[in-house]
């Protein structure tokens, strides 16, 4: 168990050319812990996505890396199984005052022994090609309750475009 603000992090998966919601699509994902450290055996995990087509995970607020913007890695697979053809692998970012909001405040949770420099999402190159075309690559967080660090809750969704068998992952654009 890693120490860090608790996230609730829902990904929704919908299928592009019905509206649908997409059912029994795994989705990995994996991040780093309160200092910006990635490990083999924490903070890393899979499902499927429900009926509603949204896959739940229940993780902390990342911490900052010193490579990139604060972001979740995720691998979404075409079936619900790992061993299901990889269709979409990315980050999903937080705002830039998001972070540095639990940055400034979780002393209790050990964000600020991240020593990492700060990466800000308009210095990400991974981040800036996942915003091109008006995609939006950032999750939409609340705070759980206003007495402070209860944890957040963050959502965002995916559209898959169904090819026959095969889903390619894309995301619809910003109106």
């Amino acid at each position: 168990s890693q120490s860090g603000v608790p996230l609730t992090l829902d990904i929704g998966v919908i299928d592009v050319t019905t509206c649908q919601p997409l059912p029994d699509v795994m989705i990995e994902v994996w991040s780093a812990n309160a200092v910006g450290e990635y490990g083999e055996t924490f903070l890393r995990g899979g499902t499927k996505t429900s009926s509603n087509g949204i896959a739940e995970f229940e993780t902390i607020f990342p911490g900052h890396t010193s490579d990139s913007a604060n972001h979740i890695n995720l691998v979404v697979h075409a079936t619900g199984s790992m061993a299901g053809q990889v269709v979409h692998i990315g980050q999903v970012f937080f705002t830039d005052k998001w972070t540095d909001v639990i940055n400034e405040n979780e002393v209790f949770y050990g964000y600020d022994k991240n020593a990492n420099k700060r990466v800000v999402n308009a210095e990400d190159a991974v981040f800036n090609a996942a915003n091109a075309g008006g995609f939006n690559p950032i999750v939409d967080i609340e705070s759980i309750e206003d007495d402070w660090p209860t944890g957040v809750v963050g959502y965002i969704s995916g559209w898959l475009a169904v090819l026959g068998m095969e889903r390619v992952l894309t995301q619809p654009e910003q109106r």
